[in-house]
């Protein structure tokens, strides 16, 4: 059944009819053309597709559009501001944490909910936030340093 869905999407209002059975990736990446969410496994596991819905990570492969009504909704092309990059996206440049890049949005994505919640993570808090989203390029070691930089530059904000 189509209805019409509202919510904002990188700080932007939209409004969209469509199938409320949808999954958030594919409206996204279809809809929109908001590409930077990768289909991975299809299964909420690699963490490819993670965006933040209302300040929290998803999967937006297994999360129903429709949940998405009336909240705000903060993906990779959302995170730089005023043509500045976070300084998450520098730190990942600057320990070349990037690899292939398939990943690369879905990691920014996961610490960026981390630094929200705990902005001075431990090392292993780190690594255990980061366990369940997949690099097979093998930058998990890039990756979590350029969290803990990321983490010291940003002095506790988020």
């Amino acid at each position: 059944m189509k209805n019409p869905i509202q919510f904002r999407l990188n700080g932007r209002p939209i409004k969209l009819d469509t199938e409320d059975d949808r999954t958030l990736l594919w409206v996204l990446r279809t809809d929109l053309e908001v590409t930077g969410a990768k289909y991975g496994c299809g299964e909420g596991i690699c963490g490819a597709c993670t965006v933040i819905v209302d300040g929290t990570a998803v999967r937006a492969c297994k999360t129903p559009f429709k949940q998405v009504a009336g909240k705000e909704v903060l993906t990779i092309e959302g995170l730089a501001r005023d043509g500045q990059l976070h300084p998450l996206q520098q730190a990942f440049i600057d320990h070349g944490a990037l690899q292939c890049g398939f990943c690369t949005s879905g990691m920014l994505l996961t610490a960026y909910a981390l630094l929200r919640s705990n902005p001075r993570p431990s090392r292993d808090g780190i690594v255990a936030q980061m366990e369940h989203t997949l690099c097979r390029c093998g930058a998990h070691q890039r990756i979590v340093e350029a969290i803990e930089t990321a983490a010291r530059q940003m002095g506790g904000r988020p």
